[in-house]
């Protein structure tokens, strides 16, 4: 009789705690297609984020971990739908993407874990959730930012 795998146990349990969709549904033809950045440094999060967004149909320009890999992507992108930004990278705040950003009219979610208070004022009209938090709930705040495609 065979053992049982557990790592393969313990992958499959934490695949299904994740619920990425097999397919796009309906709500998901709001990301379809889109082109959205993803600048995260936790590295399973940032993965999180990208099978999420991915599975929803959008195309990922990342992850990235940096505020300087963040700022070149929204540089040299030729289109760029959306952003979800944490705002703290590697230690270094990155006020100066979500500034380039909000400058280019790119809808941005900043997913950090700094409370409201903590960020500054001019970010008080940008959408901000705070960790912890799921994918469905960032998926539902992007669909949230962008018009129907």
């Amino acid at each position: 009789m065979a053992r049982p795998d557990h790592r393969a146990q313990a992958g499959a349990a934490r695949a299904a705690e994740i619920r990425i969709p097999e397919r796009a549904t309906l709500s998901d033809q709001v990301l379809s297609g889109r082109s959205i950045l993803i600048a995260e440094d936790d590295y399973f999060w940032a993965d999180e984020l990208r099978r999420g967004v991915q599975g929803a149909g959008a195309i990922v320009l990342g992850p990235v971990a940096t505020v300087g890999a963040a700022l070149t992507l929204v540089e040299s992108a030729a289109v760029l739908d959306s952003a979800i930004l944490n705002i703290n990278l590697r230690g270094e705040h990155a006020y100066a993407v979500a500034d380039r950003l909000i400058e280019r009219a790119v809808p941005v979610l900043i997913v950090t874990g700094y409370d409201e208070a903590a960020l500054p004022v001019r970010y008080a009209g940008v959408r901000r959730l705070e960790k912890p938090v799921g994918i469905e709930a960032v998926l539902r705040a992007m669909r949230s930012l962008l018009p129907p495609s």
